[in-house]
């Protein structure tokens, strides 16, 4: 379970870098899209290139971290020794019942509180 936490985590990690390093296309606001900021044709991969490389890893990402979010609850789920849900087990606690318990007696040996009377 630990390893497959720590895997979940790194690509996690991995898919926010690279959602961060991708290129904006501006959504209406004139920043992204075509030309406008310079630099060579003559680089080691071009701008498209670029771009669809950085999307396949995305896809690859978050594919894998669906299949890990995926495999961490299978295994959360069989760990716990039912196959029922979360919410199920909540459902079917008994409700709370209200009792005095919860008041400190008088005598537990420290200083009184003053109220401000």
């Amino acid at each position: 379970m630990n390893t497959l936490l720590i895997v979940h985590l790194l690509i996690t990690i991995s898919l926010v870098g690279l959602i961060l390093i991708q290129r904006s296309e501006g959504g209406g606001t004139g920043l992204g899209g075509g030309g406008g900021g310079g630099g060579g044709g003559g680089g080691f991969m071009t701008t498209r290139g670029t771009a669809s490389t950085l999307t396949r890893m995305t896809i690859f990402f978050a594919t894998a971290f669906f299949i890990s979010s995926i495999g961490l609850s299978i295994v959360s789920g069989s760990q716990r020794g039912n196959s029922g849900s979360v919410v199920d087990s909540i459902q079917n606690l008994p409700a709370p019942t209200p009792t005095d318990d919860l008041i400190l007696p008088a005598d537990d040996g420290l200083p009184a509180v003053p109220t401000g009377d």
